[in-house]
């Protein structure tokens, strides 16, 4: 059975080695590779707690934010508070700021592009998908990718009004936000979001976005796009369904979501759980059920190969025998999960994805289809956040932490479910753990044998004579949204 290693993936943030068993012109088995250490939980073992503040978001560099929300939120656990309600606004704003970014980023920079190589050029629609998505062609880039670019640029303004920068912003504590915003800049804010609200509608829709939103079932789908909105969504659908992108690249079966901006009532704006296929309903995520399997990664296990992240060990060994990759392989009460956007649509019940699934299963269409939708979604709630926020309230308090203690915080970054598990003593991190949405999805196999997500995602794969990089494999890949840099052991 022939091998091919493919990698390093371009459009993908970090490294990424995939190695693909080729019989019959079809993958027949997959590992997926973290080929660099990083140790973040070494380093921050025995620093002072508000150490972690400045240093988490380092760990990506286009999910900062994420990371300083699960650390915060994870110090404000281990203090026993809550921030003020303006604080909470606040804090959504930013994630839901640097989320939204990086869903326009995957699809008019990552992802689309693809569908310009060559090897479509013979399709009816590679013209017009090089006019609005090539990243690079002789006529240049696309006018819809330099679109996305110059709205991304804009968009990000709202960060340096909520939080000073991007990335690795500043502002955010265990006891909220520590920039107010007074009333003259929460306008200013609302312009922003307003102006990004106008591109998606005129761009990537072609409808107002609560029309959008609004789409409850695959025959909501087709009536829409009968209408024929001359959006960048339109084109998208249209292009997956002769490519048959809804049965390529299938997952577990199986999605998890820590559930995405709480509100000052204890709800939250995306709920949260667990949701299998074919399930009649989401049941609750029980973080006791979490383990990380480190049998094919090249870390230590110390005589428990799985462990949970309150107790876990990130003590590299680097020629331990049968690992293939730096990525611990997280489970879910031993069952391989998937998480990102689509888990979290499908976690909070909407219809039309849940259909969609339901009949086609769930693959690249499910995937990307699940961001937009988030799109269309979340900038409507953060003008409302926006409208709620009372200036002159506060926004931060303080939060004393105990010398000794542990905490958990939990947070959905764009790519998935985020959680950070800590333990103080004497003042000083003892134990700091983090499970990042890439560990989930591109975890390696485990004890059992299982394969990680991606890994089954791209069992049968179709791989044509001569390709040293599928193309089905490349969308699938992409279609998880990979941050490889956050896999941060």
């Amino acid at each position: 059975m022939p091998r091919l290693i493919v990698g390093p993936f371009n459009r993908v943030e970090g490294d990424l080695e995939v190695r693909l068993d080729i019989a019959d012109g079809r993958v027949r088995s997959a590992e997926v590779c973290a080929p660099m250490y990083r140790g973040f939980e070494q380093i921050l073992l025995g620093r002072p707690a508000g150490d972690a503040l400045v240093i988490v978001p380092r760990i990506c560099g286009i999910c900062s934010v994420s990371q300083s929300v699960a650390a915060t939120r994870a110090l404000a656990d281990l203090a026993g508070m809550q921030p003020p309600p303006n604080g909470l606004l606040a804090t959504n704003l930013m994630l839901a700021c640097e989320n939204l970014a990086d869903h326009l980023t995957h699809f008019y920079l990552f992802f689309m592009p693809d569908f310009t190589r060559e090897v479509y050029a013979t399709r009816p629609w590679f013209v017009e998908a090089r006019r609005r998505f090539a990243a690079l062609s002789p006529e240049g880039c696309g006018e819809h990718h330099r679109l996305a670019t110059a709205a991304r640029a804009r968009w990000f303004t709202l960060m340096g009004l909520l939080g000073g920068k991007w990335p690795h912003t500043g502002s955010l504590e265990a006891g909220g936000s520590a920039r107010a915003i007074d009333a003259a800049e929460r306008l200013r804010l609302l312009a922003r979001v307003r102006e990004f609200r106008s591109f998606l509608e005129r761009t990537l829709f072609g409808a107002p976005l609560e029309a959008v939103a609004a789409l409850s079932s695959l025959a909501d789908l087709a009536r829409w796009r009968a209408e024929r909105p001359d959006g960048d969504l339109r084109f998208f659908l249209d292009l997956a369904d002769e490519l048959g992108l809804a049965r390529l690249g299938p997952g577990p079966g199986l999605w998890i979501s820590h559930g995405a901006y709480p509100q000052p009532d204890g709800t939250r704006a995306i709920g949260g759980g667990v949701w299998r296929a074919g399930a009649p309903a989401t049941v609750a995520l029980e973080l006791s059920r979490i383990t990380e399997d480190v049998t094919r990664a090249w870390l230590a296990a110390d005589g428990e190969p799985a462990r949970h992240p309150a107790r876990g060990l990130t003590l590299p060994d680097a020629d331990k025998p049968g690992a293939y990759s730096w990525n611990k392989a997280p489970r879910l009460g031993g069952e391989v999960a998937e998480t990102g956007a689509l888990a979290r649509q499908l976690a909070d019940g909407q219809p039309l994805l849940r259909e969609l699934v339901a009949r086609e299963g769930t693959g690249v269409l499910a995937r990307v289809l699940a961001r937009l939708m988030e799109l269309a979604r979340v900038v409507p709630l953060m003008e409302g956040w926006l409208k709620a926020i009372r200036p002159g309230e506060p926004f931060c308090r303080p939060a004393p932490l105990p010398a000794d203690g542990q905490g958990c915080g939990l947070t959905e970054a764009a790519r998935g479910a985020l959680g950070h598990w800590i333990a103080l003593q004497g003042g000083r991190i003892r134990h700091w753990q983090i499970i990042a949405p890439t560990s989930w999805n591109f975890s390696p196999r485990d004890a059992a044998g299982r394969p990680g997500a991606l890994e089954q995602a791209l069992e049968d794969a179709p791989v044509q004579p001569g390709e040293t990089t599928p193309v089905a494999v490349q969308h699938i890949v992409r279609s998880f949204d990979p941050c490889m840099v956050c896999t941060v052991h």
